[in-house]
């Protein structure tokens, strides 16, 4: 198979990608966890924008590094070029078997859970599992068919996401119950700080940057983009600016129509204030996370396996990686493989918790580490061609680099068993490539 990757994603198609990798679960399931650990609706809003803050300088940063690096392969590629073979492969390794494939598993358990909410409740929850596997084999034989089904699917499923959190915003904004506001300014629980507040911060701040991740996927369909040079760059910074939007509005939203120590205790945020407006809130809230949840799947079984394939391409991955499909003209074996061990992964966790715990951890130390690249760029290859060049450099970047090791750190001490794993598979990446990779190169 000789054929190549088609060029074809636009800016929009792009954008959508940004959005849709960004917005999965997140915004619907952790603004009641966030709530119970810092009381205040205006540390809650602060939070947010302060997660968007972090999104941004990290848009911001990665944008400069797409607009010199065009091809496929994203973020591997500018690790690869920044510190060599040996880091790009080490990351490529920890994205197949930790990042993407746990978060396709997660997203995969969400989204079952709430298909099956609709369908009957309790008495279905034996089904979760097998409904979670199958949607990963249904949306990985979608996206062997073409980019282009990829893209109609983050396109479709990404527009209905945000139709779903703009009526949630426009809810709290013209259904607002002028009792809950007098509440929220005046009851115990919304006026009394946490009492530890720096460490209430920190837990709180896990679920928002995990529920702002994603809009770097966007970096590994370069390959298939038209004008990657200008289109890469702006699609992820449009795409975090759009959902730290849409995220802020949200929790205010929600803030309008339920009492703070509501939103505290409850694990359907979402669900609860629609529930305010009219009846069938509920369900429309379990049809839109299902909704959100599995494009947010199909878009994670499309993007990163054009990583491994960069990756296989470059002769430091498994050649079997590099092969394109000469009519579908995609990673077929990328595709395969990341998806069996999205299911492996799915077996083996088993739970949303689990799996999220697993993934987080070195899914921010490796954006910590991508962040780093600019400087080295910025010092070797000052005259290298780039169409942007990072607004606010070296503050921004330095502003991404200091709170991705700071969640790094805390969840070193937070959850030490899922970091420990994580550090676990890596260190067989490492031996993978000393022992046997780093030997096919040479």
């Amino acid at each position: 198979m000789s054929a190549e990757l088609r060029r074809t994603l636009t800016l929009y198609g792009l954008t959508m990608i940004a959005i849709g990798s960004t917005i999965g679960s997140g915004i619907f399931r952790t603004p009641g966890k966030i709530a119970l650990e810092v009381h205040l609706p205006e540390y809650v809003v602060m939070l947010w924008v302060l997660g968007g803050i972090v999104a941004l300088a990290g848009a911001l940063t990665f944008a400069e590094m797409g607009s010199m690096f065009p091809g496929a392969g994203g973020l591997y590629v500018y690790l690869r070029e920044a510190y060599g073979d040996g880091m790009g492969f080490l990351y490529g390794w920890f994205i197949l078997f930790i990042s993407t494939s746990g978060s396709i598993a997660a997203l995969a358990v969400v989204c079952s859970e709430h298909l099956l909410y609709l369908y009957g409740g309790a008495h279905t929850a034996s089904w979760g599992m097998p409904l979670a596997a199958a949607l990963i084999v249904f949306l990985t034989i979608v996206n062997l068919f073409g980019v282009r089904v990829g893209a109609w699917i983050a396109n479709i499923f990404t527009g209905a996401k945000l139709l779903g959190l703009v009526l949630i915003i426009a809810a709290g904004w013209f259904f607002a119950h002028p009792q809950v506001q007098a509440t929220n300014m005046a009851s115990d629980f919304s006026r009394s700080a946490p009492s530890n507040l720096v460490s209430a911060f920190a837990v709180a701040f896990i679920g928002v940057l995990w529920s702002y991740g994603g809009w770097q996927h966007v970096s590994y369909m370069a390959g298939e983009a038209k004008n990657p040079q200008r289109t890469v760059p702006r699609a992820m910074i449009l795409g975090a600016a759009i959902v730290t939007i849409v995220y802020v509005l949200a929790n205010l939203a929600y803030m309008r129509l339920l009492p703070m120590e509501q939103i505290a205790h409850s694990k359907t945020v979402a669900a609860d204030a629609m529930n305010t407006v009219f009846p069938a809130g509920g369900t429309l809230m379990a049809f839109l996370i299902a909704l959100s949840t599995f494009g947010t799947t199909g878009i994670y079984c499309m993007t990163a396996p054009r990583m491994y394939y960069a990756m296989a391409k470059d002769g430091i991955f498994f050649p079997k990686l590099a092969e394109v499909h000469p009519k579908w003209r995609t990673p077929v074996w990328a595709i395969l493989t990341q998806s069996t061990w999205a299911l492996f992964l799915l077996g083996f966790w088993g739970t949303f918790e689990d799996l999220i715990e697993y993934v987080t951890f070195m899914d921010w130390l490796g954006l910590m580490l991508v962040g780093t690249t600019i400087f080295v760029f910025r010092k070797k290859r000052p005259d290298a061609e780039r169409s942007y060049r990072a607004l606010g450099y070296p503050f921004t970047p330095l502003v991404f680099i200091a709170i991705c090791a700071w969640f790094v750190g805390f969840t070193v001490v937070g959850s030490w068993e899922k970091a420990a794993a994580g550090l676990f598979v890596v260190a067989m990446g490492w031996l993978a490539y000393r022992f046997y990779f780093k030997k096919v190169i040479s």
